[in-house]
């Protein structure tokens, strides 16, 4: 019998190591996997990279790792707080963290392109700019366009709104941003669900998720 389902947020992380890459899903704070991100705290795991679309969104899980020095780079598209300044600020002012920073588009095409086996892809998004510098150019239609490679973590940190033991997820609106696409782009995929559904309560037509880019997923309360 198929279950994927853990009892604790500590099951549910089990096994991650320092150094590993995290993908972390949602915008903001929609869809963002708060507790498990805390569980990682709580691992005591350093030397992270994490990979989200903002570096953290204020006093969120995300800043609470790089508050305790756990998180050796960031991977993102808006590394400035939504509600101002943010610890990733001070850290970087200091030299302490790394930055990586990918157009939103890009961002999610990376990863994508890492779910999808691809070995890169060509993009006019940052020709000619200093996001450009280091990276192979190709003029296509008499175009500058961009090589991007793919983006492969170790652990995809996810969040939707319901699952079932099997692993099949649907999720709440802007969650669907970056958590779809990271469940695949990742040979680890930790879910956290507000609700375990019995098998057949999920709509196929709703379910964005198949269950076989999930590995574990624990049931967090709203």
């Amino acid at each position: 019998m198929i279950d994927k389902q853990v009892r604790s947020i500590a099951e549910a992380v089990q096994g991650i190591r320092d150094g590993a890459v995290l993908l972390v899903g949602g915008f903001g704070t929609s869809g963002r996997p708060e507790a498990l991100v805390r569980g990682v705290l709580e691992l005591g795991v350093r030397d992270l990279t994490i990979v989200a679309n903002n570096a953290t969104a204020g006093n969120d899980s995300v800043a609470e790792l790089m508050q305790a020095g756990r998180v050796r780079k960031v991977m993102c598209s808006f590394p400035r707080g939504l509600q101002g300044h943010t610890i990733f600020e001070e850290l970087y002012r200091a030299g302490r963290i790394e930055l990586e920073l990918v157009p939103q588009g890009t961002l999610a095409e990376r990863l994508r392109a890492g779910a999808a086996g691809i070995g890169g892809f060509f993009t006019r998004t940052a020709a000619g700019t200093a996001l450009a510098a280091g990276k192979e150019t190709r003029t296509i239609r008499g175009q500058e366009y961009v090589l991007e490679e793919p983006i492969v973590g170790d652990v995809a940190l996810i969040k939707a709104r319901q699952g079932d033991r099997w692993g099949n997820l649907v999720y709440h609106r802007g969650a669907r941003i970056n958590n779809p696409v990271m469940a695949g782009a990742a040979p680890l995929c930790i879910a956290q669900v507000g609700e375990v559904v019995p098998l057949g309560n999920l709509d196929p037509e709703h379910i964005v998720t198949p269950a076989v880019f999930v590995d574990r997923l624990v049931e967090v309360s709203a």
